[in-house]
C-alpha cells in the first residue's frame, strides 16, 4: 500500500517471483473520475481502491492475501483511517486477509 497526500495505490505481489498480479490506484482515469480527491484523498477513495483491488484479485484467482497489517499501520502513521478503509473494503468484497505477523 502506498498513500500520499493526493494518491492511493495498492498492489498484490506474488511472493514467488515478485510480480504484481493485481493493482488499483486512485490515479487511474476510471477511478479518478468516480471521486474528487482534490488536494487530499480520503477514506472513501481508499475504500473504492480496495473494492477495485478485491475485484481484480478475484479475477486473477487470488482468494486470499498475506499482509503484515501492523507493518502497514506503522508505515502509514497518519493514514490509519485510510488503511482500515482499504482493508475493510477488501474483506467486504470477499478477499480473505491473512496477517503475516501471526504466522
Amino acid at each position: 500500500m502506498y498513500f500520499s497526500l493526493k494518491y492511493i495505490t495498492a498492489n498484490v505481489v506474488d511472493r514467488n517471483n515478485g510480480r504484481i498480479v493485481a493493482s488499483a490506484s486512485s490515479v487511474e482515469r476510471a477511478l479518478k473520475s468516480g471521486f474528487e480527491c482534490g488536494r487530499f484523498c480520503n477514506s472513501k477513495a481508499a475504500a473504492i481502491v480496495g473494492e477495485v483491488l478485491a475485484m481484480r484479485a478475484k479475477v486473477e484467482g487470488i482468494p486470499e492475501i498475506y499482509s503484515n497489517i501492523q507493518k502497514e499501520l506503522d508505515k502509514g502513521f497518519k493514514n490509519h483511517t485510510k488503511i482500515w478503509s482499504l482493508i475493510n473494503a477488501l474483506k467486504n468484497h470477499g478477499v480473505k486477509l491473512i496477517d503475516d505477523n501471526r504466522l
